[in-house]
């Protein structure tokens, strides 16, 4: 992912799930990367601000939903790093609420794809924001755990605090 707004301010923390990296541009938050995540930007280049107010406000929201204390998240997102097909499919994303799921078909349809099933599912693999644009949420047509940038373990971990895994087994 090539990011094309300058400057990148960025800031790591250590969470419930593992040291994050958050990124953030003037628009909004960039970035939510656990460390070891598949489809992680270059970040050369990128600025260290641990004080920026909106990597601040994300460590915050992030540590308060990780402790249960927050299920929903309220900061200015910047998604314009990615294909317009990859923005429609992560605009998708944001309207799964919290403890809901549904499949990369049903999501490909409420795109306006219904054929790209496949595109879809790439798309929801390099969500550059974890978490906040919950890709977690999406499962197989059959209800199965299937594959998540930030690794199995943390989805099942993700769908588990949001109280899914009740109806969900994370075994493999």
């Amino acid at each position: 992912m090539k990011f094309k707004t300058s400057p990148i301010h960025t800031t790591h923390f250590d969470s419930a799930l593992g040291s994050i990296t958050l990124a953030a541009t003037d628009l909004g938050l960039a970035g939510v990367w656990f460390d070891q995540q598949r489809h992680c930007p270059d970040m050369a280049g990128w600025q260290p601000d641990a004080d920026h107010p909106v990597l601040r406000a994300a460590e915050k929201q992030l540590t308060d939903y990780f402790a249960s204390r927050r299920r929903y998240f309220d900061l200015p997102l910047d998604l314009s790093h990615g294909t317009a097909f990859q923005q429609s499919v992560w605009q998708a994303l944001l309207a799964i609420p919290a403890g809901h799921t549904t499949s990369y078909g049903a999501l490909s349809r409420d795109v306006g794809k219904p054929a790209a099933v496949r595109a879809v599912g790439a798309a929801v693999g390099r969500n550059p924001i974890s978490v906040i644009v919950p890709c977690h949420r999406v499962l197989g047509a059959d209800g199965s755990l299937t594959g998540y940038a930030g690794g199995l373990e943390r989805k099942c971990m993700l769908l588990e605090l949001e109280g899914v895994l009740a109806r969900l087994s994370c075994a493999p």
